[in-house]
C-alpha cells in the first residue's frame, strides 16, 4: 500500500508544522503545557508533561489517516489521550473539526480564549502539505489495510521540546539534549504478527535561520515487508557507520581485543543508565542523548552502532517507527534482557525482537505497553552480538 506510506510521510510533515508553530510563539507555547497525571504519568520522570501540541499532533494523525484510509483510524493508537485542561479547569476533547472554523473554535477553548493563536493552529492543520520526494514515489508494495495497525509518539522528548535549547552543539553528529532531540513517530505494524512494517520519524528542528530564526526540519521512512526493504537512506547514507549486511559490518578483531575508545563499535545511551553497563561500554565510542525516538534515529542514521536501554521506561509507541526502518536496512530492535539471556546461552540463532500487538500482562495504564525487558536497537547484527557479548560479562 504505497499510499498508506506517503500518507504517513505527509502527516509527520503536517505534524512536525503545527511542532515548530506551537514552539516559534512563545506566548502560545506559554498556554500549551499541562503536567500528566495518574496512569498517563511516565514513571521515570518527576514531572511528566504534555501540551497542546503533542495531543493536536495526535489527532492529526489520527484523522488525516482515516480521512483517507476509512476504518483505520480506529486502529491508531498513541502515547496521548486527547483530553486537555484548560486554565478554567474545563476538560475540552481535542479533535479535528469538519472546517477550520470548527476546529478553531474548539481550540480557542483549551487556549483561553485566544481566538488569533487558535486560527494560527486550525489554519495549519487544516492546510495540505506539499512534499517532493521522488523515492517514495517509487515504492510499490500491496499491504493488505485490514493487517494494519499504527503506533503514534506525537512529539517524543516533550521535556526537550518545553525547554526548548536551541543552540546545543552536536558531537560527532549527535545531540546530547536540545530541540535537535525532538521527534514524531509513526509506525505501523502487522495486527497478527505484531512485527513492524513501515516506520516515518520526523525530526522537526534541525537547523534554524540566523536571521528569521525559523526551523527547518527532515524526516526519514524505511518499509519492511515479506522481504522487500525500502528506506529513504539507501541513496544518501554518507554518514553510516555500520552497514547492513553481515560481511561488510562484522568487526574481525572480535570482542576481546576491544580497547578503550574502539572507532569501529558505538552505543547511545540515557545518562540514567545503569553504571555497569555504562562502564562495560566505555571501551566503546560511547555517547548520551535525550529522547528515546532521537537515540534510535541516531542508530538508523549510522551514526552509532547501538541504542541500548536495559530499563523498562520506553514504550510501544516510542520503538515502532525506528524499529521499522532499521528492519529495513538489515537491523532491527531487540528485547534487551532477552537477547542478554540467548547471548549468555550461547543461542545467537534467533534475535528476540520486539512486537507491538501484546500488552505486558497484569500491567495497567501506560505499563501495558512498556517494553518490559529493555531494548537494543541495531543496524547491524554482527555489531549487535559482539556488543552484547560485552554486556553480558556484567553483573546485572
Amino acid at each position: 500500500m504505497t499510499e498508506f506510506l506517503t500518507a504517513l510521510v505527509y502527516a509527520s510533515e503536517k505534524s512536525a508544522n503545527i511542532a515548530r508553530a506551537c514552539k516559534q510563539e512563545e506566548t502560545l507555547f506559554q498556554l500549551l503545557v499541562q503536567e500528566k497525571k495518574g496512569n498517563e504519568k511516565n514513571k521515570k520522570f518527576v514531572s511528566d508533561f504534555k501540551t497542546l501540541a503533542d495531543v493536536l499532533v495526535q489527532e492529526v494523525i489520527k484523522h488525516d489517516i482515516g480521512k483517507k484510509f476509512p476504518g483505520l483510524e480506529d486502529y491508531v493508537f498513541g502515547e496521548e489521550s486527547n483530553q486537555f485542561t484548560n486554565s478554567l479547569g474545563e476538560k475540552i476533547k481535542v479533535e479535528v473539526c469538519a472546517t477550520e472554523t470548527e476546529t478553531a473554535e474548539l481550540l480557542s477553548k483549551v487556549l483561553d480564549g485566544n481566538m488569533s493563536a487558535a486560527k494560527l493552529l486550525a489554519k495549519i492543520v487544516h492546510h495540505n502539505v506539499s512534499i517532493k520526494d521522488p523515492a517514495l514515489e517509487k515504492v510499490k508494495v500491496d499491504i493488505p489495510q485490514d493487517t494494519m495497525a499504527v503506533w503514534v509518539d506525537p512529539i517524543d522528548s516533550t521535556l526537550q521540546y518545553i525547554k526548548g535549547y536551541a543552540d546545543e552543539k552536536p558531537k560527532d553528529g549527535i545531540y546530547s539534549k536540545g530541540l535537535q532531540c525532538v521527534t514524531i513517530l509513526i509506525g505501523v505494524y502487522n495486527r497478527s504478527s505484531g512485527l513492524p512494517i513501515m516506520g516515518v520519524i520526523n525530526q522537526p528542528f534541525v537547523t534554524r535561520d540566523p536571521d528569521s530564526f525559523r526551523w527547518r526540519g527532515q524526516y526519514f521512512w524505511g518499509l519492511s515487508y515479506k522481504g522487500i526493504n525500502i528506506c529513504s537512506l539507501q541513496n544518501q547514507d554518507v554518514n553510516a557507520t555500520s552497514q547492513s549486511t553481515d560481511d561488510q559490518c562484522e568487526d574481525p578483531r572480535g570482542s576481546e581485543d576491544l580497547q578503550s575508545g574502539n572507532d569501529n563499535l558505538s552505543a547511545v545511551i540515557s545518562t540514567s543508565e545503569n553504571e555497569a553497563i555504562k562502564t562495560a561500554l566505555s571501551m566503546l565510542r560511547l555517547y548520551y542523548a535525550a529522547g528515546a525516538g532521537y537515540k534510535s534515529l541516531c542508530a538508523v542514521q549510522g551514526f552509532v552502532s547501538v541504542y541500548l536501554l536495559s530499563e523498562d521506561t520506553t514504550f510501544k509507541w516510542d520503538c515502532c517507527a525506528p524499529h521499522a526502518i532499521l528492519r529495513s536496512l538489515g537491523g532491527g530492535m531487540v528485547d534487551f534482557r532477552e537477547c542478554l539471556k540467548r547471548i549468555k546461552a550461547g543461542n545467537l540463532d534467533e534475535r528476540p525482537e520486539l512486537i507491538y500487538n501484546t500488552p505486558v500482562n497484569g500491567a495497567t495504564g501506560v505499563d501495558r505497553w512498556a517494553n518490559k525487558g529493555g531494548l537494543v536497537a541495531y543496524r547491524c547484527p554482527k555489531d549487535l552480538d559482539t556488543i552484547m557479548n560485552i554486556v553480558s560479562k556484567v553483573n546485572l
